[in-house]
């Protein structure tokens, strides 16, 4: 017992364990037992109380810092599903071995049978019946009869060409090499902007203090002492380790976050004095208004507006559409439709027929909803819907005929003569509503019914009447149509003289696609349109038509300025508007036969 007592505690699991077997247990081992201490694996795997890391770093730590005998793994193929079974994943197209090089020297000995298979397969080659197989044909029969076989030869010789060295390196001088790279430059700098390198590029200043050999601006500095240089051989763990974090003082930070701008945060010097919490907000509640976007833009009054109404309005439309489309496919035209909805002959549509045709058609309707589909048909506010109000609200696309041709008064029911021969049922529709479809035709239809709530905005139509509509010429008019926005092109703004990159309003003096495509003459020139409309003064007109070559006395020309000068509203005169009035004077010439050209003669 004191031997047990006095022996070291041991703790793990013995070096020994598992590879002898110990046929005397009971007695006990000689010599002193020791600890045995921490083991290499423990060494390089040492415990880590720390929590776990997430998987989500965990893979980028498997990428950058790997544990200790762990492979580096890419933080891209973490949660690969094809990893596992990549080694074994061969890729690409599986080719078939050909035929050995021994079987090409030395090939199987053919049996008659094969042989004649092949013969058979080569007789199909026209080549083979005249000559045989690998042999080149003999022509020499169907030759003329005398020809020299060994000097004569067919085709154009061929003309032998300067070689490939006197291409790359012709015999020329430098003047003759230089004068032609050279030639047609000019035209390649006007056509393409084709400058050489170095080359002033001509901008075509027309200012008297330019000039084209002189240097603008102001000189970009350079270092001769290799800065530049310095900064390119310059290490990447240096460079990285001037943009390592900096340590500064915990004073001076706690200055910087409470009293200069943040990014990301609002800057307040007094949040520690507030005692608020973090999401309170300052100021007073307003409450919505009652009425939307749509209801400012159509002017609509309190008792009409539609906010909070869309899902009641888009319900409402439902039912209705449900109804037209039931009628189409039921009824021939629009009187059998009307006298199944009146089945009390009265000539009209009341509450309770329309909930009763709604049940017979199976709509799983509220009768609330029923009121309002009533409400929006009903165009007079007689609680009833009328035949003429039955055709301009449940009509599919206006695709049903009215029936207007037995338009009498509604079917009486059984039992109700007595009650009807004081006061008879009026007919279904007074002919005041009767119109006709088509001015070329005598058929009639019934009128439609303005019924909108949009009153203060002209000309409002709903969809259903604008089926199969052309806005323009022959159908219709846009010039009423309300417009809304801001123009893209602002012509009512003047354009400013110095204009911003950030400046991409168009003031009306863009061109348009096809001038891009097809520019004119004159831009070509650094003259644009507006330089052709702008109002200019009788010296300008007589200076810029004399320069171009137009010969004309004083007199004549003053005279075609005021000519010209008249025909605008306001007397000016562009470059544009005095060459059509001289275009015109010439055609009058031509016409009168007082101009050369009229007579026949060159001018």
């Amino acid at each position: 017992m004191a031997t047990q007592a006095n022996k070291l505690p041991f703790k793990g699991k013995s070096i020994y364990e598992g590879k002898f077997f110990d046929r005397a247990p009971q007695c006990l081992a000689a010599g002193k037992l020791t600890s045995q201490g921490e083991t290499s694996e423990q060494c390089l795997r040492p415990k880590d109380e720390r929590p776990p890391s997430p998987e989500v770093i965990r893979k980028f730590r498997a990428t950058f810092r790997p544990d200790a005998g762990q492979m580096r793994n890419f933080y891209g193929t973490a949660y690969d599903p094809q990893r596992q079974w990549a080694v074994e994943m061969t890729h690409g197209i599986k080719t078939h071995t050909s035929v050995d090089a021994g079987k090409l020297v030395n090939p199987e000995p053919k049996t008659f049978f094969l042989q004649r298979l092949h013969d058979r397969d080569e007789n199909n080659y026209p080549s083979h019946k005249r000559a045989p197989l690998g042999k080149s044909y003999d022509q020499r029969p169907g030759l003329p009869k005398g020809l020299d076989l060994a000097s004569f030869t067919f085709g154009l010789p061929t003309e032998m060409e300067a070689g490939a060295g006197s291409l790359i390196n012709p015999n020329k001088n430098y003047e003759q090499v230089f004068r032609e790279a050279t030639e047609g430059h000019d035209l390649y700098v006007r056509s393409h902007a084709d400058y050489y390198p170095l080359e002033r590029v001509c901008r075509s200043y027309s200012s008297p203090g330019f000039h084209p050999q002189k240097r603008y601006g102001i000189a970009t500095p350079h270092s001769n002492d290799g800065r530049m240089t310095r900064e390119t051989m310059k290490w990447l763990h240096e460079t990285q380790a001037d943009k390592a974090t900096k340590i500064v003082s915990k004073r001076l930070e706690d200055f910087r976050e409470k009293y200069q701008p943040q990014l990301g945060k609002s800057l307040d010097p007094i949040k520690d004095t507030m005692n608020v919490p973090p999401d309170h907000t300052f100021g007073a509640l307003h409450k919505p208004d009652p009425y939307g976007a749509g209801d400012v833009i159509h002017n609509r009054k309190m008792n009409n507006i539609l906010k909070g109404k869309e899902n009641q309005r888009a319900v409402v439309a439902a039912i209705r559409q449900q109804l037209k489309k039931l009628n189409y496919h039921h009824f021939n035209n629009l009187l059998e439709a009307f006298r199944f909805y009146d089945q009390e002959g009265k000539g009209k549509i009341t509450l309770s027929n329309l909930h009763n045709v709604c049940v017979k058609y199976r709509l799983p309707v509220d009768f609330d909803m029923i009121e309002k589909v009533l409400d929006y048909c009903d165009a007079d506010k007689d609680g009833m819907i009328n035949y003429l109000e039955f055709c301009n609200f449940l009509n599919w696309k206006e695709k049903l005929p009215t029936g207007l041709d037995d338009l009498g008064p509604p079917p009486l029911m059984i039992g109700t003569d007595y009650l009807f021969s004081k006061n008879p049922p009026e007919k279904l529709i007074n002919e005041a509503y009767l119109v006709p479809k088509d001015p070329q035709t005598s058929d009639l239809t019934t009128s439609t019914i303005v019924k909108q709530i949009d009153f203060n905005v002209g000309n409002h139509s709903t969809s259903n009447a604008m089926y199969n509509s052309v806005i323009g010429p022959g159908g219709i008019s846009s010039k009423s149509f309300r417009t809304y926005g801001i123009p893209s092109v602002r012509s009512d703004l003047s354009a400013p003289r110095v204009r911003r990159l950030s400046d991409r309003t168009n003031y009306g003096d863009q061109a348009f696609l096809y001038g891009l495509m097809c520019p004119s003459l004159y831009s070509q020139h650094n003259v644009y349109e507006r330089d052709l409309l702008q109002p200019r003064t009788f010296e300008e007109i007589k200076s810029i038509f004399t320069n171009i070559g137009i010969r004309m006395c004083g007199e004549d020309m003053e005279r075609a300025y005021k000519q010209a000068a008249m025909n605008h509203p306001k007397g000016h005169v562009s470059v544009e508007s005095f060459r059509g009035l001289l275009d015109d004077i010439q055609e009058q010439q031509i016409r009168a036969g007082v101009h050369p050209m009229a007579l026949g003669e060159s001018q």
